[in-house]
């Protein structure tokens, strides 16, 4: 079988295309990367979608801390300390015994015309338990960085829009956030970054792989099992999300710039990528 016919085969087996069965022997360094790219598919999904969703949510979080009101900010001191203080792992382990306890045909609610029967079983699939695992994980690291740029916007910015006749929403949408993202970007990119790092625990925590369809580390470790020789297939791994890692800079790179355009070129902030070894 040629390097081309492989990569036919088994570039998106993961997300069902393709050869179903795996390959049993005579693995080839094509094989390994095709399967493990394949499975790249969905670190890329599950990162993406936290991280688009959890960015809202990370906003709201935001606000409802600095809320003078104690009903915003008391539930959102806690949501960050719960999904800040525990191991992204055991929140992936926990979940995913909860999701089991579950009903399996549903949550009926009661509307007093209708009831309404909720469909709970998949909650139990990686696709969408283990995304809402990540997107509330994200939006509690995400909204304590958001956070802290919002307690640091100059008070100098806000006296001016005041100056201005700005107030409200308005003095928010044009003022506020921009700054606040503009505080917070460096440190939200490093998390973004994390994230995607992340994203190989979602089949090593709880939920299975249905099928033999798993991310890039499931692929990874199938074949250091198979072949006995984890100095392959971990290192196709890290080359791969070294070169994630590069995307995402640069993306990222790109919004921080156009945040920073206002301001004169030498006092502008740069990304610089600090990578987390503890967390």
């Amino acid at each position: 079988m040629t390097c081309a016919q492989t990569i036919q085969d088994y570039a998106l087996r993961a997300i069902g295309i393709g050869e179903r069965q795996l390959p049993r022997t005579d693995f080839t360094l094509c094989h390994q990367f095709s399967l493990i790219g394949s499975g790249l598919i969905w670190n890329l999904y599950f990162g993406a979608l936290a991280l688009l969703i959890g960015f809202f949510i990370a906003n709201a979080v935001a606000l409802a801390k600095a809320s003078s009101n104690p009903w915003f900010r008391s539930p959102a001191e806690w949501f960050v300390f719960v999904f800040r203080g525990s191991p992204l792992f055991i929140q992936f382990f926990l979940a995913y015994e909860t999701f089991v306890l579950l009903p399996r045909v549903g949550i009926d609610i009661p509307l007093g015309f209708a009831t309404v029967t909720i469909a709970t079983d998949w909650l139990t699939k990686a696709w969408l338990g283990a995304l809402l695992v990540l997107i509330l994980n994200t939006a509690a690291y995400s909204g304590e960085i958001f956070y802290g740029a919002l307690r640091s916007v100059p008070k100098g910015d806000i006296e001016a829009a005041d100056a201005y006749g700005m107030s409200g929403w308005k003095k928010f949408r044009r003022v506020i956030w921009p700054t606040m993202m503009r505080l917070a970007w460096p440190a939200y990119t490093n998390e973004a970054i994390f994230l995607f790092h992340a994203t190989t625990l979602v089949y090593f925590s709880g939920f299975p792989a249905l099928r033999q369809k798993g991310d890039a580390l499931y692929y990874a470790s199938y074949f250091a099992d198979k072949t006995f020789n984890p100095f392959v297939a971990y290192p196709i791994i890290a080359f791969y999300f070294i070169l994630l890692t590069l995307l995402v800079i640069f993306l990222f790179g790109l919004v921080n710039r156009r945040l920073n355009r206002h301001l004169p070129a030498n006092t502008r902030s740069r990304l610089r990528y600090r990578p987390q070894l503890i967390r």
